[in-house]
């Protein structure tokens, strides 16, 4: 965004687009590694910068959302609508979790301070079914 909070306008970029349709397509929450391995086959020029970059136009956009998940790698997706995640301390799955909950939690936080809520995030960390299975 500039200084007057418009979005920047950017030329149209196949590698971007093909990005955000792969993000759409998976529900997996993946690492910028991950998302240039798919796309390295179609654009053999393409670079881990390149996704980075365009990574980064699609977050300025609202497109796309970075997941800090505490893990090592920055994980993305494309689900902008809200949501929460749980997230497994062992294997460091993301999983979705589409139920509102406290839906009156920005309206309260605003009137007990002095601030404009435009969002929250929870995150839910435990185990997954899949590694309670292994133990």
């Amino acid at each position: 965004m500039n200084q007057q909070g418009a979005i920047k306008p950017y030329r149209h970029s196949r590698q971007r687009e093909r990005l955000l349709a792969i993000l759409r397509a998976t529900e997996s929450h993946p690492t910028a590694t991950w998302l240039y391995d798919r796309l390295k086959e179609e654009f053999p020029s393409l670079s881990l910068g390149t996704v980075y970059r365009n990574l980064a136009i699609l977050i300025e956009q609202g497109l796309v959302r970075k997941i800090d998940a505490g893990s090592t790698f920055d994980r993305f997706e494309a689900k902008t609508t809200p949501h929460y995640h749980l997230i497994c301390n062992k294997c460091g799955k993301i999983i979705d979790f589409e139920e509102r909950l406290f839906p009156e939690l920005n309206e309260a936080v605003e009137r007990s301070t002095d601030f404009e809520v435009e969002m929250h995030r929870i995150d839910f960390f435990g185990t997954c079914s899949d590694c309670r299975v292994k133990r």
